[in-house]
């Protein structure tokens, strides 16, 4: 008995000696670099009427140089001049400042201020 519990000891002292890791081992890593494209993207903003607005789609305003679509994209937020956030939708006539990125039929808005 007295034999049996020594060799257990010893068993168990000798995996514990075994699994230490030595306290000056060191991991090298080796790391690149990547090029990295620079992409600018340019804001603009149209300034009008609302003409229609379809939440979540589109909004269509009539400035003085003529009505502009827009696409609304789920990053688009419409506020007032303060910057709180409009729940209610907006309506045919309301004067507006529309935020936007792109030209042509892929303009698509980053935010619209609503003008009092």
């Amino acid at each position: 008995m007295k034999k049996t519990i020594v060799t257990l000891a010893c068993a168990l002292l000798a995996t514990l000696t075994f699994a230490q890791t030595s306290p000056t081992a060191t991991q090298k890593t080796k790391t690149g670099t990547q090029p990295t494209t620079a992409t600018e993207t340019t804001t603009t903003f149209t300034a009008g009427t609302v003409t229609t607005y379809k939440p979540g789609k589109t909004i269509v305003v009539q400035s003085n140089l003529g009505a502009a679509s827009f696409a609304l994209g789920t990053a688009a937020r419409i506020v007032d001049g303060a910057g709180h956030i409009v729940t209610s939708e907006l309506r045919p006539g309301q004067r507006v400042r529309v935020y936007y990125t792109g030209t042509g039929n892929t303009r698509t808005v980053e935010r619209v201020i609503v003008e009092e």
